[in-house]
């Protein structure tokens, strides 16, 4: 990585709460709502006032009294999702869900399974994201200032390692004057080769010491041009608190 590159990305992590905040963080637990057209396509209830559960350091995140209450959905990584019962014990289980995503019926709607890997990886990204490039395995290309529609940008192309359950292997983030991010591309492949696109961030707020995007919306990348409709997801984050300790 160029020293040009190294110092962006220290820009972009310490515009976001810094190195030092985020090393005492084991865990991020949010209160947020979730709705678009992504719920009506796959015939998925939209999310009210729903608790997640995220570590900051691993693909880990669970969705408390999600499917039901009493019961929490978890994400780990690419190897298993599943609902347990406030017991811990294993209520349903899938192992390598991403591959589960094939035929006909992923489709048409989603089951509860379904649902959490990709409500899970997403949010976890999106909780961890710009704190996540720290981490060994990524590469990244900065091309430095773009031109969007809203004005100037700082542009980064980041590639995540095999490991991580992610939209698109390879993202483009572009990030305003103050570090912030402000928008990202990707294609999300579990939906399908054709699904690009844009995920703004805006509503910033302070939550001990870490900046969040509060309001997050999805719209259609059709080449390269954001579409205003429909809105794919919308994401409300409505409060953060930042724990010691790691979930698992």
């Amino acid at each position: 990585m160029s020293e040009r590159t190294r110092a962006f990305i220290e820009k972009i992590i310490a515009a976001h709460g810094g190195r030092e905040q985020w090393s005492n963080i084991g865990c991020l637990e949010a209160e947020l709502s979730a709705y678009g057209f992504l719920f009506t396509a796959k015939k998925r209830q939209v999310l009210r006032n729903v608790i997640v559960r995220a570590s900051s350091r691993v693909p880990f995140l669970q969705f408390c009294d999600f499917p039901d209450t009493g019961k929490t959905g978890e994400l780990r990584g690419e190897e298993e999702v599943r609902i347990v019962s406030t017991d811990g014990s294993v209520l349903e289980r899938r192992y390598h869900p991403r591959a589960a995503f094939q035929g006909l019926r992923r489709n048409l709607w989603w089951d509860d399974l379904d649902f959490i890997y990709f409500g899970g990886y997403a949010t976890w990204n999106y909780l961890v994201t710009p704190f996540l490039f720290m981490q060994e395995g990524f590469v990244f290309e900065y091309p430095g200032e773009v031109l969007l529609p809203e004005g100037k940008f700082s542009c980064l192309r980041a590639t995540f390692p095999a490991a991580l359950p992610v939209h698109c292997r390879t993202q483009t983030f572009y990030f305003d004057a103050c570090g912030l991010l402000f928008r990202f591309d990707y294609t999300a492949e579990v939906v399908g080769g054709w699904a690009h696109a844009a995920h703004f961030c805006s509503g910033y707020r302070d939550f001990s010491g870490l900046q969040v995007s509060t309001q997050r919306r999805v719209r259609p990348l059709l080449f390269g041009r954001v579409l205003s409709m429909p809105t794919l997801v919308a994401l409300d984050i409505h409060d953060v608190r930042t724990l010691p300790d790691s979930p698992l």
